[in-house]
């Protein structure tokens, strides 16, 4: 590879191309005449107001690792030459190829201000945020648990979890028969504190997640957590009946988790984030198992629907949510969550199906 800015022997020019009409956009964005693409001037480019809305930063940047050959910190000419018509990038403009190409000159900061490559996990996956449709999946979920809680309140029974609608929903095991049980148990809760967790921890969490994958990825992780927790607990913790939204709430805490793995590169803050729901999930999941076994405490949480919920949001999210730039490794992860997924799965239903329990008396 050359040194400073001579080009790279491995760039040809193509022999068949209007050499004038690429050289005229070359010297449109070369407001300088020195024959190069600066990094200023790429950044004026694109933060310019005729080009604000239609050149994404992102694809400046992914377009900039692979067209300047040899590091230099700049596009020339025969680079950029090189990137019009080499098939491989169209792997990495996509659609943006045709819609960009005759206003858009990729480019990198100089070298000296890259330390490293962490320094592309900068946003990318934070500028696919859209209110476009809006995010309101898990608010009209908030809205029925809400309003069932309400119907039961009012209904003046002892405890809003012996009302109407919540005797018809939560999940007993020695009704077990009654299938709809094992997801309708997410619309009961105990008492308004129990109500009002789930709920905050729900909209702050699940909003976000559908501003970026779309309302139908995550209602998919939420049931899926939800069913992962009625099923999880059925089997190793059977004398168990449950109330709450908490399986799917904690399936949207894994699902940011996994959206975190498989886009490490393109998100702000990565690893602070992971750290955090981590810390989250093992504090509240070993809170409760203390509590149960250790605290012999007598208002026990089926804490299995927790840790249940949570792995099937894990796996589930891998699947399902958006992979910005999908790695070689990142595909056998995926095949390995849905094989995981699918026999665990298949376990605890299959257990349900043909397993009878002594149930005795339930716990909450």
């Amino acid at each position: 590879m050359a040194s400073g800015h001579d080009i790279d022997a491995h760039v040809t020019i193509p022999l068949q191309f209007n050499d004038s009409h690429w050289k005229s956009i070359f010297e449109k964005y070369d407001l300088d005449s020195d024959g190069r693409i600066s990094y200023h001037e790429l950044k004026a480019m694109v933060h310019g107001t005729t080009y604000n809305d239609d050149i994404p930063k992102r694809v400046v940047r992914l377009i900039m690792q692979k067209a300047d050959l040899n590091d230099s910190g700049y596009l020339e000419y025969p680079e950029f030459i090189a990137m019009i018509h080499r098939k491989d990038m169209q792997g990495v403009f996509g659609h943006f190829l045709t819609r960009y190409v005759h206003r858009m000159v990729p480019q990198r900061p100089c070298l000296a201000t890259q330390s490293s490559s962490a320094d592309f996990t900068d946003g990318q996956y934070e500028e696919e945020y859209s209110c476009r449709p809006p995010a309101i999946a898990m608010i009209l979920i908030s809205i029925i648990e809400i309003a069932l809680f309400m119907y039961d309140v009012f209904e003046n029974k002892p405890s809003p979890v012996q009302g109407t609608i919540a005797q018809l929903l939560i999940y007993y095991p020695t009704k077990k028969n009654e299938i709809w049980r094992y997801v309708t148990y997410m619309f009961v809760h105990i008492g308004p504190l129990h109500l009002m967790v789930n709920l905050i921890v729900q909209v702050m969490l699940g909003i976000p997640l559908e501003m970026v994958h779309k309302w139908w990825r995550v209602l998919v992780i939420y049931f899926a957590g939800v069913v992962a927790g009625s099923l999880g607990t059925s089997v190793s913790d059977p004398h168990t009946a449950l109330a709450g939204a908490s399986g799917g709430v904690y399936a949207l805490i894994t699902a940011h988790v996994a959206t975190i793995i498989m886009n490490w590169r393109q998100m702000e803050f990565a690893l602070l984030q992971l750290c955090v729901f981590i810390v989250i999930t093992v504090f509240d999941v070993g809170q409760a198992i203390y509590n149960r076994y250790v605290f012999k405490k007598e208002d026990q949480i089926g804490y299995v629907a927790h840790l249940a919920g949570a792995i099937a949001g894990l796996l589930v999210g891998i699947n399902v949510l958006r992979n910005l730039e999908v790695q070689t490794w990142e595909k056998f992860l995926w095949w390995a969550s849905i094989f995981i997924y699918t026999i665990l799965m298949t376990i605890a239903i299959l257990y349900n199906v043909f397993y009878e329990n002594s149930y005795g008396s339930l716990i909450w």
